[in-house]
């Protein structure tokens, strides 16, 4: 529940049974791997050993690391790379540069694509949404080649525009050569970064997201299914992508949603394709084993209100500016409190976003998470009459 006006102690104030979560249990028996988490509140439960030379958990809401091993290894990214380009053609398709029901005339270098292939032909006109889904579904290099010297004029252009995207969305240790995911010595990424770009799919194209979930395209009379081996062995997975070449090895982005919470597993570097399906799937049973999603409190509403001296108001509303979001174990306990800790005196003129207080979020005792109330509104000064009355109220104060 929220912390209402009701429930204020001037100068602090603690709220007993807040919600319901996990008592956090020791961590000495873990495995040696990565997390985002502090030690004292990761889950009980270990990580799956995995094989692959490199993988990540995160959940996608805010975007925490919940394990991960060598998670910024470079690595080949083969067909993994077809996420940026369908994200920067969705994101054309989003600012209206680009309609789905566009016509693209195949060069002759998309039809003669090397690899994975959905079969058009050169000087065929085919439809942007066509492409696509020889891209997503089919994972076709002559879609991807057709769509990037659509997009760009070329597909070294193209690349240009994957490299620009790939730094906006702090892709840091990644760089494109080519829309399809050939190998080449300039063209690498890592299991984090495909992790950040699979979670700007699912957060700012949800409209597209659903294409990567549909198990088979037909183009050219030639039906090919997903190559996802993930899709259709639990009802929570709806995609993502899977990528080879015999020096990548056998990659796959899975991501799965239950409970109100999504996780995005990737491993990279699989011996084969049961391998990669099996790795992402029990990072997923992992992660939904271990750990909940709470969302405590939202931004820019109100939690507390504070008494306002010499001001137009008698009070403030005082919120945080971004929402409070927890990963927290599964399991048992109720030990979570919040405290408050406001301005005493908060005197007007109060500008909208001034910093009134603090909010502190502990667990058994410990601070976990410690927010700035900021004022959700302005309060101007009051009349002379208030501001005198005020005066004085404040000697006894």
């Amino acid at each position: 529940m929220l912390i209402g006006p009701k429930n204020i102690v001037r100068r602090l104030m603690r709220v007993g049974a807040l919600i319901a979560i996990v008592a956090f249990l020791p961590t000495t028996a873990f495995a040696d791997f990565q997390s985002d988490l502090d030690e004292s509140i990761r889950s009980s439960i270990p990580p799956p050993n995995l094989k692959v030379p490199s993988w990540l958990l995160m959940d996608a809401r805010t975007g925490l690391m919940l394990a991960a091993n060598d998670p910024d290894a470079p690595i080949e990214p083969a067909s993994l790379t077809k996420l940026l380009t369908a994200f920067i053609v969705f994101r054309e398709v989003d600012r209206g540069a680009l309609s789905l029901n566009d016509e693209v005339i195949v060069s002759e270098k998309a039809w003669r694509s090397e690899g994975s292939r959905m079969f058009i032909e050169a000087g065929d006109r085919v439809r942007v949404e066509d492409l696509i889904m020889g891209l997503i579904v089919q994972s076709g290099n002559d879609a991807a080649v057709a769509l990037a010297e659509h997009v760009a004029g070329s597909e070294e252009g193209f690349a240009d525009l994957m490299n620009q995207t790939a730094v906006e969305l702090g892709m840091v240790n990644s760089h494109f050569k080519n829309s399809a995911g050939l190998p080449h010595p300039d063209h690498y990424t890592t299991a984090r970064d495909i992790t950040l770009l699979t979670r700007a799919i699912i957060e700012s194209q949800p409209d597209h997201y659903g294409r990567y979930a549909i198990p088979e395209f037909t183009w050219n009379g030639i039906t090919q299914k997903n190559r996802n081996p993930l899709l259709g062995r639990d009802e929570t997975i709806d995609g993502v992508k899977t990528g080879h070449t015999r020096s990548a090895g056998y990659c796959l982005v899975g991501s799965a949603k239950k409970d109100g919470m999504r996780l995005i597993g990737t491993v990279v570097g699989a011996k084969d394709d049961r391998e990669r399906g099996d790795a992402v799937y029990s990072l997923m049973r992992f992660g939904f084993a271990a750990y909940e999603h709470h969302a405590l409190y939202p931004d820019n509403e109100k939690i507390v209100e504070s008494t306002v001296f010499k001001g137009a108001e008698r009070s403030i509303a005082l919120g945080v500016s971004a929402p409070i979001d927890l990963v927290l174990p599964k399991g048992s306990g109720k030990a979570l409190d919040a405290s408050v800790e406001l301005v005493d005196p908060a005197i007007a003129p109060i500008e909208a976003g001034a910093e009134l207080g603090t909010l502190s979020i502990k667990l058994r005792g410990e601070t976990i998470v410690s927010r700035p109330l900021v004022a959700l509104s302005a309060v101007d000064s009051g009349s002379l009459w208030q501001s005198l009355t005020d005066t004085v109220r404040l000697w006894f104060h």
